[in-house]
């Protein structure tokens, strides 16, 4: 079942925390490093086991691979993620994980996700 999936991503705070960014748009893994404060290798587990679950999809740009929420997520992702949005700001990681990525952003949104070049329109 498509929902129990779901939640079972859903059950881990780094995996809300990935997701709660992407809401905001792509990103590599270096730049999830910086916005939560986590070593590469706890980041890129937590992506692979959203990735092989459907909840994130990726695609290599250069030498990175960039991360991003799936372009026809369910109805019932989609729930999920407007629930994320609207509950996690209650709490403080959340928050400051989004002024860390807009603090970053300028530099994001100017030279790609990861300096590498822009960022190709999600598919």
């Amino acid at each position: 079942m498509e929902l129990v999936k779901i939640h079972e991503c859903l059950c881990d705070r780094t995996r809300l925390r990935l997701l709660h960014v992407l809401l905001q748009g792509p990103l590599c893994v270096c730049h999830f490093q910086e916005v939560l404060r986590e070593p590469q290798v706890k980041i890129s587990k937590h992506l692979a086991y959203l990735r092989t679950r459907g909840l994130v999809a990726c695609e290599r740009e250069g030498n990175w691979m960039v991360y991003r929420l799936p372009a026809k997520p369910s109805a019932a992702l989609r729930a999920s993620l407007a629930c994320l949005q609207d509950c996690a700001g209650e709490e403080a990681v959340f928050r400051r994980d989004l002024a860390r990525l807009r603090q970053r952003a300028p530099g994001i949104a100017a030279s790609g996700p990861c300096g590498c070049g822009p960022v190709a329109a999600a598919k």
